[in-house]
């Protein structure tokens, strides 16, 4: 149904994470690939894993983490970019290349791997700048993954950056280089940071330009034919609507739009009619620092991270984990313009005597609110709903109906405290475990 539904809907689908991300997009993607023609990253870098577990009727079968390839990549007939929206380490990119094809997947740069001759470069500065950066923030650290995405994007931002269309231009990739060096190198010495070498980074990028070569290319121009063409195009997100740097719990958020805005930008497709998917999991997890109202502590909350397997795909890191929060989806929702929720990890909350969601906030004036607040949040209190919970494996489960009556009930009540329909529901990690409503 759910595949019907994307052939019959706009050609152009967008999929976000609701919250701060780890929902499970890389399984949402994956399913949604196989009626897609285009699967487009628009966001961030290899700081955000998407983890894919195939199926064990083909050869790949198995988990796989992807950080930069698209995750269309395990479908045969798709093509994958990355987009201009996303930062991009080029040495890490070239080892993430060949780990998928040692899996047995075929990548061919060209044909179903394009990269943005627009997509900005992570270099080994921006890596010794972000965690020397957490580093003097002291109390008030983001909890980067120290991968360089920041810095990076700020370069951009400074317009000093380097992009993937230098790496095959030898005379811009040096002008550039030198550029940031003198930037760079001007603080770096005085602050204890490794200066720049600019001869061992034109060697490195140029070796890794040559063998990316064949895929870069001007992907918005191949995108915009593709759309006019009706070809059904899938954008991936990464991170989730409150990690965006714009719409999320600044200054606790990532470099990069997040949200569907991102989509437009980190694309170059036009501002059109488009469907969004929100991602968002039957309960709420959060990776590094800033505020988190439902976040839960001690026994319970380290119950859900261990049913939940909550650690970070990239970093390892346990994931912060609380109750659903119905305030926050519905304010990630509407910033995101989402149609409808996929809703992850149901099966997760099996054996729980008690479900809750967050309905309300409490201020610290004491009043309530049912909005989403840009300050305060770590001082606000949830007003939580109790539902109770349910003891029955749903991993077997595949029609809403057969659901156990308070797995529906807890559905029910996240659509009528959220505006937003489950129309499907995941209930394990494989590709068919799925409920399509």
């Amino acid at each position: 149904m759910l595949a019907a539904l994307f052939r019959c809907a706009m050609p152009t689908t967008c999929v976000v994470g609701i919250l701060w991300g780890d929902e499970g997009k890389g399984k949402v993607i994956d399913y949604l690939a196989a009626d897609a023609d285009f699967v487009v990253r628009f966001g961030g870098g290899h700081n955000a894993g998407h983890t894919l577990v195939l199926p064990d009727s083909l050869p790949t079968a198995g988990k796989i983490v992807l950080h930069l390839v698209p995750s269309g990549i395990v479908r045969e007939h798709t093509v994958n970019i990355i987009g201009n929206g996303v930062v991009v380490d080029p040495l890490h990119l070239c080892r993430e290349i060949a780990m998928v094809q040692e899996r047995g997947i075929p990548v061919e740069l060209g044909r179903n791997l394009l990269i943005s001759e627009r997509a900005h470069v992570i270099l080994a500065a921006h890596r010794r700048q972000d965690a020397w950066g957490e580093q003097v923030r002291s109390s008030g650290r983001i909890g980067t993954t120290g991968r360089g995405i920041g810095p990076a994007y700020s370069d951009r931002c400074a317009r000093v950056g380097l992009r993937m269309g230098d790496l095959i231009r030898p005379d811009n990739l040096r002008r550039a280089l030198q550029g940031i060096a003198e930037q760079k190198n001007a603080w770096f010495g005085p602050v204890g940071l490794e200066s720049i070498d600019v001869e061992q980074q034109f060697a490195e990028l140029s070796e890794a330009g040559e063998r990316l070569r064949a895929g870069i290319v001007d992907a918005g121009a191949v995108l915009r034919r593709a759309r006019n063409d009706g070809r059904r195009i899938l954008m991936e997100g990464a991170q989730g609507c409150l990690l965006d740097l714009e719409q999320g719990t600044y200054p606790f958020v990532t470099s990069s739009h997040a949200s569907t805005g991102g989509s437009f930008s980190g694309t170059g497709l036009p501002p059109h009619a488009m469907r969004t998917i929100g991602i968002v999991k039957a309960y709420a997890t959060r990776v590094g620092e800033g505020p988190f109202p439902t976040e839960l502590h001690g026994e319970v909350g380290e119950r859900l991270r261990k049913a939940g397997n909550e650690y970070g795909s990239t970093t390892g890191r346990p994931r912060r984990c609380g109750w659903f929060d119905t305030v926050a989806v519905r304010y990630s929702g509407a910033v995101s313009g989402a149609d409808e929720l996929v809703l992850t990890n149901l099966d997760v909350l099996q054996g729980f005597d008690t479900l809750r969601l967050a309905v309300a906030y409490r201020l610290p004036d004491g009043s309530l609110t049912e909005q989403f607040p840009a300050f305060d949040l770590e001082r606000v209190e949830p007003v939580f709903e109790d539902l109770p919970g349910f003891t029955e494996n749903l991993r077997e489960v595949r029609r809403f109906e057969d659901l156990p009556a308070n797995a529906r009930a807890y559905v029910q009540a996240i659509e009528q405290r959220t505006g937003l329909q489950a129309r499907t529901i995941s209930v394990g990690p494989g590709r068919d475990q799925v409920i399509k409503r």
